[in-house]
């Protein structure tokens, strides 16, 4: 069962989602519903067919609760460690190299024709949750390890499948919350807003624009409709994405959990640097937070390279090839993910160019150029995204 893609999906979500607004409006939703209502929900949402491996059928609810025992047992390692001798760089990268193998596995198998067989729905957000846990340890932010809060952390129904990415201390602030009557009915009424949005956004304009514009258009290989499926695929993409956002936000906050935001009007940015503070911003903060500040701190602090600016140009080439392979290692995704770094480059470069020389100004015109010439460099990387150029 695949959240959030059809109506019975949401009829089903009325088994937890009522008891949950019950025990709210009494004031009763404690951390201990949180939890199980986690459980029961992947319990449903996880009946499904079996992989076989070596021979014997396993469950996909077993890979689930397999892989959220490995991530505890490898992260509660860690962490006495970190208590017991301080910072370890080599337990730290040895850690996170540990828990990245089963996304790996997951990212590896379709090139070489196998079947991923360790693979679930949501693995790929799921293991940048169990990440930010173990840097969050590494950097002596996390100091203990409750065992019901993480595997509500980490396998959090609502964005389980799709994000938005969260943070560990950001969700335990959550769930220490003591929420009143008062607090519940503030969330209700932001989660039913979300959810009606998500419902516009993906089952009425994404809908329509797969239905009247992408479906017609991606049949054609001429240069008019590959302009025509660019556009169409990147407002598709929007809409789509964002209301599955918008979804598993209001989900959340019917749990009392505060989801981030996950855009912000993206396609009004008037550069890249901008347009990545308002796409997808729980995966692109994640990465600005973990990969490229802790390689430009690196960097400076080891007086990696003779131009102070060399530093930020690579750190964007890591960033974002990283990301790119994070959705997959087709080429398609790794060519965007640094179409995306060059873009940031030059950027970060004109800025800087700029003002010695004044020639961009901040007036409203200036602006509107940059919107509109931002969005054509936006809709060609996600027509680079989609393979259609392959």
């Amino acid at each position: 069962m695949i959240p959030y893609t059809s109506f019975s999906y949401f009829a089903w979500l009325l088994y937890p989602i009522i008891p949950s607004v019950v025990l709210g409006v009494l004031g009763r939703l404690s951390r201990y519903w949180l939890f199980a209502v986690t459980v029961i929900v992947l319990i449903a949402q996880y009946a499904e067919p079996a992989p076989t491996i070596l021979g014997a059928t396993v469950p996909v609810l077993a890979l689930v609760a397999g892989y959220a025992l490995f991530q505890y047992a490898l992260t509660l390692v860690f962490l006495r460690v970190r208590v017991a001798r301080g910072k370890q760089r080599l337990w730290f990268y040895g850690t996170v190299a540990l828990s990245l193998i089963p996304l790996v596995v997951v990212k590896v198998a379709p090139l070489t024709g196998a079947e991923a067989l360790i693979g679930f729905l949501g693995i790929s957000y799921v293991s940048f949750r169990a990440l930010d846990v173990i840097i969050g340890i590494q950097d002596g932010l996390i100091k203990t390890l409750a065992p019901l809060q993480y595997f509500t952390f980490l396998l959090f129904f609502p964005t389980i499948s799709s994000g938005p990415i969260d943070r560990y201390r950001r969700f335990e602030r959550d769930w220490n919350h003591q929420r009143t009557r008062a607090d519940f009915i503030n969330d209700l009424d932001a989660g039913i807003h979300k959810i009606f949005m998500g419902f516009l956004y993906k089952f009425i304009l994404a809908y329509l624009i797969k239905q009247y514009w992408l479906d017609p258009v991606s049949a054609g290989s001429d240069w008019l409709s590959t302009i025509s499926y660019m556009y169409a695929y990147s407002f598709y993409l929007f809409f789509d994405f964002a209301g599955y956002s918008l979804f598993a936000i209001g989900v959340s906050n019917f749990l009392g959990i505060h989801t981030p935001d996950n855009f912000h009007r993206p396609f009004l940015s008037a550069n890249m640097q901008e347009f990545w503070n308002r796409w997808h911003m729980s995966l692109s903060y994640w990465f600005r937070d973990h990969i490229y500040a802790r390689f430009l701190m690196a960097a400076t602090r080891g007086k990696w390279f003779r131009s102070k600016y060399l530093a930020s140009y690579l750190g964007f080439l890591l960033t974002f090839g990283l990301m790119g392979m994070w959705h997959g290692l087709q080429w398609h995704y790794i060519v965007y993910g640094l179409y995306q770094a060059v873009l940031l480059i030059l950027t970060e470069w004109f800025g800087r160019w700029n003002q010695s020389h004044n020639v961009w100004k901040q007036t409203l015109p200036w602006r509107i150029a940059g919107i509109v010439g931002t969005f054509q460099l936006i809709c060609f990387g996600f027509l680079i995204f989609s393979g259609k150029l392959g």
